[in-house]
């Protein structure tokens, strides 16, 4: 299973929540990745969330996107390392930051 945020989304993601603009990393979480995360958890298979091919990311985005499934949808860190695969050729400094986002989630910190 794959989300490839620039297809499957906005080629140009925008600020963390729904009132604060058009795709936010709240409408992408709640819209495109949750129900991504809960049918993998379901069938017990990866998903993998392709980051390439979009104009870049803010950290709001990708906090409330990732660290939002811990923060806001009760998902543990546990269960999302053993789905979730994140991939980035283009950039892949992406892939370390948003994992201190899901680990200050499970820490209660962030945001």
């Amino acid at each position: 299973m794959e989300i490839k945020i620039a297809t499957d989304f906005t080629t140009a993601p925008g600020p963390r929540l729904i009132s604060e603009g058009k795709f936010s990393g709240e409408q992408f979480r709640k819209e495109v990745l949750l129900p991504k995360v809960r049918e993998a958890i379901a069938q017990k298979c990866f998903l993998v969330v392709n980051l390439d091919g979009t104009s870049g990311y803010g950290t709001s985005f990708l906090e409330e996107s990732f660290g939002g499934l811990i923060r806001e949808d009760k998902i543990d860190l546990a269960t999302l390392d053993s789905i979730l695969t994140l991939v980035s050729a283009e950039e892949p400094d992406l892939l370390t930051e948003i994992r201190e986002y899901l680990e200050d989630a499970e820490k209660g910190e962030g945001q």
